[in-house]
């Protein structure tokens, strides 16, 4: 199969770029998706909201915030194009074109809420289901596209490159690039080769490989993983946001409770009732940014064995106005028997974004020529160490169109034919997919990573991680050679080297910032930090 720009992944970004270069219908685009539904992706379950430009706001104002909130490793040049492109590109592709109905007042202007770290009120939310109105909206208009084909149940193996897969060994003597993927059918348990002039990664991020995280099933380091082996540059993969607040109840996939909860007044609490994050940071409070927000959960957890903590909710907002504000989390909390706009919510941090990933420009291009990255995948450099809170949304919108927009503008790129790359080889595997050894491995990696490259980090339990990563990424390699192919046998391959880049990154860093956190640094290096309290949580002392 050949297609002009093949697209990996479904969700804000993916979706984006796809529907930007089917304008003009000057390429053929192919949409790809492990999801058995197009519209299934970590976006669609983004509640809080976007970025938008509030009214007393301005791109200058933006950019300070995300700034601070990176703590100091933002790429300024990336936050600039975030904050002057962002919120006019939200009007015009997801309000004009895609018809995202936001809230508005009774006078049917746009309501900005307020989120952590936010120096002004401007996020534009749809409830608290933004990433399900946007979705929806935006793979209705992508399927109206005449030139955009999208595949579902199609999961990338690995990354199509030259000479890595050439055929002719006079390749080796050619800079690498990207020409598309290897691509197996769910259905049909084949892989084929899917050639491409373009590639885009949009395959989200790696939650999964966490004990605890918000993210769906899906986010288990595809993109990362394939992008690697490729060659690509990865970087910050250390910085992994942990939401402070997920909703307490069993399995690894918790629901999440929006930062907005607290936007709107609520409180952290005690299960005894006591407030406390005034003890960790003063200057902010329940506002402060997420990883001294779930740090200080951790360390109110770990100091006095509570189970979770409290967010209150209940008592600083009308119960009319919870339900109206928040309807998916009242419905979910109360199908757990919690009623909040009676009682308090049980909360645990959990693995909620990735900051780091595949390094990219302004305009999403990885390190390898003909392949970009876009969404939580990439690395733009917005991010630094800490992600201020529904800019992610706005990222995989901002990057998806400028990686379209890119693509528009070059010649007709570098295709090969059929005839120059290896089929797949199956020929010499010997055993059937084996679910119960793969589930046992993928808890191991989860155990691992989320108690010794957790929230809390240190050198001892870095070391220990890759120790037992590595050994079981070997195990899972030579396992994976010689097992026929199946949607959990690549996840499971893709989740451990995910972990070993992870880890390494953690272990590399010995610099508390943001929300990498080690305990034993010895360097006060923090924005989050204007007194001992709040630098006990964000960075430089153990």
């Amino acid at each position: 199969m050949q297609t002009d720009v093949l697209v990996i992944g479904s969700g804000i970004a993916g979706a984006t770029a796809a529907l930007r270069l089917a304008e003009g219908r000057q390429r053929q685009v192919t949409v790809i998706t492990q999801a058995l539904e197009a519209v299934e992706s970590n976006s669609l379950y983004a509640q809080g909201g976007i970025v938008g430009r509030g009214r007393d706001d301005s791109p200058a104002i933006l950019q300070e915030d995300v700034l601070n909130a990176g703590d100091g490793i933002c790429f300024p040049e990336a936050v600039k194009v975030l904050a002057e492109e962002g919120p006019d590109l939200l009007l015009e592709v997801l309000v004009e074109k895609a018809g995202v109905a936001f809230d508005r007042d009774e006078e049917d202007e746009l309501i900005f809420g307020l989120e952590a770290a936010h120096s002004k009120r401007r996020i534009l939310h749809v409830g608290d289901m933004t990433g399900r109105a946007i979705m929806d909206r935006l793979i209705r208009e992508l399927k109206a596209q005449p030139n955009v084909e999208i595949l579902t149940g199609r999961t990338a193996v690995d990354l199509l490159t030259f000479p890595h897969h050439a055929l002719d060994p006079l390749a080796a003597y050619q800079p690498l690039a990207c020409h598309g993927a290897y691509v197996f059918d769910q259905a049909t348990h084949k892989v084929n080769p899917i050639l491409a002039e373009y590639t885009i990664l949009a395959t989200g991020g790696l939650g999964q490989i966490f004990l605890n995280t918000s993210n769906p099933p899906g986010a288990r380091g595809d993109g990362l993983a394939m992008a690697y082996r490729a060659g690509a540059r990865v970087v910050n993969a250390e910085y992994i946001q942990f939401h402070p607040t997920t909703l307490h109840m069993p399995g690894p996939t918790k629901f999440l409770i929006s930062e907005a909860v607290r936007g709107e007044g609520g409180v952290l609490l005690t299960p005894k009732g006591e407030p406390f994050m005034e003890r960790h940071a003063p200057r902010w409070k329940d506002l402060a940014p997420r990883d001294v927000v779930a740090r200080a959960i951790y360390w109110e957890m770990l100091e006095n064995d509570f189970p979770y903590v409290l967010l209150d909710i209940a008592s600083h907002m009308r119960a009319d106005a919870i339900r109206q504000r928040f309807p998916q989390i009242y419905a979910r909390c109360f199908d757990q028997d919690i009623d909040i706009t009676e009682r308090p919510i049980p909360v645990v941090p959990a693995a909620h974004y990735f900051c780091g990933g595949v390094l990219v420009d302004t305009w999403g291009q990885s390190t390898i020529p003909g392949l970009y990255a876009v969404g939580e995948v990439s690395c733009t450099g917005v991010h630094g160490a800490n992600r201020l809170a529904s800019t992610s949304l706005l990222e995989g919108l901002v990057w998806g169109d400028r990686a379209a927009r890119h693509i528009r503008e070059q010649l007709s790129g570098d295709i090969v034919r059929e005839s120059e790359v290896p089929p797949w080889d199956d020929s010499n595997l010997i055993y059937d997919t084996d679910p119960t050894l793969m589930q046992g491995d993928l808890q191991t990696i989860r155990n691992l990573m989320w108690h010794y490259v957790g929230l809390v980090r240190s050198e001892y339990r870095l070391n220990r991680a890759l120790r037992e990563l590595r050994h079981l990424w070997l195990e899972i390699e030579d396992f994976y050679r010689k097992t026929c192919l199946s949607d959990g046998l690549i996840g499971l391959r893709n989740s451990i080297q995910a972990a070993m880049i992870v880890a390494r990154a953690a272990r590399q860093n010995s610099i508390s910032r943001g929300s990498h956190y080690r305990e034993d640094a010895l360097v006060r290096n923090s924005a989050h930090a204007p007194d001992d309290q709040d630098l006990k949580l964000s960075g430089g002392i153990g």
